[in-house]
């Protein structure tokens, strides 16, 4: 038996009724308890207590027919069902407070269950006039030259009066002509009904051929009746309901016949119409029958004698005027929105603020985007930041309060993330102390869309007690146009969600647009709306630095005095007294100093070491990183190093007085040409490259990356490096580069503009 559901299917049993359901749902209770692993005997002995309709020995031959299907019926349609019968999962409690509410909420609920009174229906005295009660009727739901179905005769099936397809050829402007000249006797109009079981009147106007759903013409009307209430209550939950009710009968017997104006544009939507319309009925409290709901159905007819009792209309246009205010009006009434709260009853108690997560950057349960260009290793960033937090260690500088950490990666394979990790910790020398803080959650390949990731990430996260969730990167769960306020606000709000939801920091990053960013205040360089920059609690923003070739030889330099001296920290170890402070400082002078005390090998090891360091250090980036805050006073901007893979703070401030590229120097910047300046070196260099590229693409096509910068490097002012000749390339916008060859980029809106 699959022992998987939370709860036990035979006690929920209690809950339902057999005899309330109609023949579908009684299959579908017994489909789920197949699909739960429960036995025949079961579902056989629960239908036992439908007297009237169990048949001995029924339930097992259809039990061998349940074969499955795509879509299986499972156990949790036995517990919507016994739901929706009042029963409810439990939950803990606690002593209630005067200001507690009493019951969890649900959506669509207006009836609160024990609080709402009975309305009386009364039964039309001797005044009674029939005739003007289905008059008034057929005004309401048809127009004169609609065509109208109507049931007066029957015949009996299993000792039943059934109704027959009755009369579809009249007009109501017909029938209205013919009660007027009836004189009271409704059978010379109509035809004589059977005085035991009533007579029918079908609520949707028909084409006159037919009584099928086929034959409707106007999807206007929908039938709500249940008799599993007093009818007293059922007339007082229908007008709490506000239901746009068009005619509202008594049946005769013991329920009312309200006639609710759904107005759909076809039957697709009718059905769409009428399931909301049931649902919102049965959760509060008024069960509609299942068997109402094709559009061509009969109701009780208004004005006849039903077994010693009247059939009559108790009421018309009652509730909301149409379908769309009624729906609005529904889901307005659980809003689930706070009450407005006057200031001066707290301002003498102000509420503590959330706790800094990232001190002066982020605190507890609010959000914070992460923005910049690509090959800026913002999701190393991240990692980092994860892993501080995790460890409660400093990240860039700033101090992070220890938490578990929920990582979800949309962006790289598994085993490419995990190892990432395993890097990032080493290169910061951290001992992996608290792993069990972080969890990933590998989506690549798996992702959703925001509004559809947000309730399966706080379901999978609601226990976790997570301090933050880090999604990487947001373009992989991007809904609509990032161009599109609107869209993005819309998308911006499923962070709300998670972090109201979760009580968790939501962290995410962006990328930047196309071109210069350093002419750009930080809030304005991610790509799309400004919703993206202005909706976060906090945005860092990663800029590239103009690193001159003097300050990355001088970097090279001191790369290399690190790497000798941590190899004489573990072979030497008295080194010290043979090399000055002094010539520790310079790679030519300390080298100088070791030739009389390292051995030949020793030398060439030491030299190794120096030239390793000093390759890994040309592939340093310089970054200034910005911050756009909510909560906090703005930091200082803080200068780092992309040492692959981390991050590493600039503490020798020498890329304190670099500018980020295209930034306008101090000296330049209010006079009117500074603008325009910088635009036309953009200009002049992208023409530059793309004269270069067709020359070259004259021999060979795509042309090879290689060529290209050699042609380049050819004039004066060329890349004057790899990586500068990549930022080139990357900011053209004819060109794009894929490997080792460069393409035209075919689709970029971009053109180069050209001045005569």
């Amino acid at each position: 038996m699959n022992r998987e559901n939370q709860y036990d299917i035979t006690e929920l049993l209690d809950w339902i009724d057999p005899s309330s359901l109609d023949y579908t749902d009684w299959v579908n209770v017994g489909m789920a308890l197949k699909d739960a692993g429960y036995p025949c005997s079961v579902w056989d002995d629960w239908s036992r207590r439908d007297g009237s309709r169990y048949h001995t020995g029924e339930c097992f031959s259809k039990w061998d027919g349940f074969h499955g299907a795509a879509v299986p019926v499972t156990a949790g349609t036995i517990v919507q069902m016994a739901k929706e019968n009042g029963w409810c999962p439990a939950t803990g409690g606690h002593e209630l407070d005067w200001n507690d509410v009493i019951g969890e909420h649900e959506e669509g609920v207006v009836v609160r269950a024990g609080w709402l009174e009975s309305r009386e229906v009364r039964e039309p005295d001797s005044g009674w006039d029939p005739v003007h009660d289905l008059i008034t009727y057929l005004d309401t739901l048809f127009n004169d030259d609609e065509n109208v179905g109507y049931v007066t005769e029957v015949w009996e099936k299993d000792d039943r009066l059934v109704p027959t397809s009755g009369y579809y050829d009249r007009t109501a402007g017909q029938l209205k002509a013919a009660l007027r000249q009836c004189k009271g006797d409704m059978g010379a109009a109509l035809g004589d009904s059977n005085p035991i079981a009533g007579a029918w009147i079908r609520f949707n106007p028909l084409d006159g051929k037919g009584v099928k759903n086929e034959n409707v013409t106007d999807f206007r009307y929908a039938l709500v009746e249940s008799d599993e209430t007093e009818i007293e209550q059922q007339n007082a939950i229908l007008r709490e309901l506000e239901l746009p009710i068009a005619a509202l009968v008594h049946s005769g017997k013991k329920s009312l016949h309200a006639i609710v104006r759904v107005d759909a544009q076809d039957y697709p939507e009718y059905r769409k119409r009428v399931e909301y319309l049931y649902e919102i009925c049965a959760k509060n409290g008024l069960k509609p029958d299942k068997q109402n709901k094709n559009p061509s159905r009969l109701s009780r007819m208004p004005g006849i004698m039903r077994n010693g009792h009247k059939q009559f209309l108790v009421d018309t246009n009652i509730g909301k005027a149409n379908w769309d205010q009624w729906k609005e009006w529904i889901e307005s009434v659980n809003d689930d929105l706070p009450d407005p709260e006057p200031l001066e009853s707290v301002w003498g108690n102000m509420p503590d603020l959330a706790a800094p997560l990232i001190d002066g950057v982020l605190r507890k349960g609010h959000k914070m985007l992460l923005a910049g260009p690509s090959k800026a290793g913002k999701s190393f960033a991240l990692i980092e930041m994860v892993i501080a937090l995790a460890e409660g260690k400093r990240w860039l500088g700033f101090p992070c309060a220890r938490g578990r950490v929920l990582y979800v990666n949309l962006e790289l394979d598994r085993a490419s993330c995990l190892h990432r990790f395993r890097d990032v910790y080493d290169a910061l020398h951290w001992r992996p102390e608290h792993l069990n803080n972080i969890d990933i959650w590998n989506l690549r390949g798996s992702s959703v869309p925001m509004d559809k990731l947000a309730p399966k990430l706080i379901r999978r996260a609601a226990k976790k007690n997570y301090a933050a969730v880090v999604i990487d990167p947001i373009y992989k769960v991007l809904t609509g146009d990032e161009n599109s306020a609107d869209q993005m606000a819309a998308f911006c709000n499923q962070f709300d969600k998670v972090c109201h939801e979760l009580g968790a920091a939501v962290i995410y990053c962006h990328h930047h647009s196309k071109g210069y960013q350093g002419q750009k205040r930080s809030m304005d360089r991610a790509s799309g709306s400004g919703v993206f920059a202005r909706d976060p609690d906090a945005l860092l923003d990663l800029v590239q630095l103009e690193t001159t070739p003097d300050l990355l030889r001088q970097q090279e330099g001191r790369a290399a005095c690190d790497a000798i001296a941590a190899w004489l920290n573990t072979y030497a170890k008295d080194w010290q007294q043979f090399v000055g402070q002094d010539d520790a400082l310079s790679e030519n002078n300390f080298l100088a100093a070791l030739r009389d005390v390292l051995n030949p090998e020793q030398l060439r090891a030491v030299n190794e070491t120096a030239e390793k360091a000093k390759s890994t250090a040309r592939q340093r980036t310089a970054w200034r990183i910005e911050g756009t805050l909510r909560e906090f006073p703005r930091f200082e901007p803080v200068n780092v190093w992309f040492d692959y893979p981390v991050h590493r703070a600039d503490d020798t401030g020498a890329l304190r007085d670099i500018r980020p590229e295209g930034e306008i120097p101090p000296r330049e910047r209010g006079t009117k040409s500074a603008q325009k300046s910088y635009e036309v070196k953009r200009i002049d260099r992208n023409l530059r490259i793309m004269q270069a590229y067709e020359k070259l693409e004259k021999k060979r096509s795509p042309v090879p990356a290689e060529d290209l910068f050699k042609e380049l490097c050819k004039g004066e002012d060329g890349p004057g490096s790899e990586r500068s000749f990549g930022r080139w390339i990357k900011e053209c916008p004819g060109l794009e580069r894929s490997g080792k060859m460069i393409f035209r980029n075919e689709d970029d809106d971009d053109e180069i503009p050209f001045e005569d």
